[in-house]
């Protein structure tokens, strides 16, 4: 399994969004940040309480300089279910994201269990802050879906970083 070390560049990717447009990493950097936010699929009800959270925090992330997109491994018809049944109307929301990208990117891969509603191959949630350089800065890579790191404890992250020009931390590996 890759893993990806701060300050380091994160791989260039591109997919498509429930919007009808794509969201490629290189062409979509935020002022300070990016916020990638990988989660499971239309599947995982936790993902749902995290995507919404994250759409009703976006004002304050634009504030920082943070660009925000939620990606899945689902597809089209199934991540435009989620937007539709979750309301999520305002965070970009990408699909289609390739097993191999997701582990050049360091995610952690299952397999769905047979008669549940989980599509034969999704990744586990991730969340990275990467620099408009494309470098890393924060990763918070999981492989389960519960304890999701606090969307307010990262804004207060945030600050404290851009306010000290805090270095990425883990960069040794």
């Amino acid at each position: 399994m890759t893993t990806l070390i701060p300050a380091q560049a994160v791989p260039d990717f591109t997919v498509p969004m429930t919007d009808g447009g794509q969201f490629q990493l290189s062409q979509r950097a935020g002022d300070n940040f990016t916020l990638l936010l990988f989660y499971r699929g239309l599947h995982c009800p936790i993902c749902k309480g995290q995507l919404r959270d994250l759409q009703r925090k976006l004002g304050v992330f634009g504030e920082r300089g943070v660009t925000a997109v939620a990606i899945s491994m689902d597809d089209q018809e199934r991540a435009q279910k989620s937007s539709e049944d979750w309301g999520i109307d305002e965070l970009m929301l990408g699909y289609g994201l390739s097993e191999e990208i997701a582990r050049e990117l360091g995610l952690y891969i299952s397999a769905g269990r047979p008669d549940s509603p989980e599509p034969a191959i999704f990744s586990e949630p991730a969340l990275f802050l990467v620099r408009p350089d494309q470098t890393l800065y924060f990763a918070s890579v999981q492989s389960m879906p519960f304890t999701r790191p606090p969307l307010d404890q990262l804004m207060m992250g945030i600050d404290y970083a851009l306010a000290n020009d805090y270095p990425a931390r883990g960069e040794l590996g």
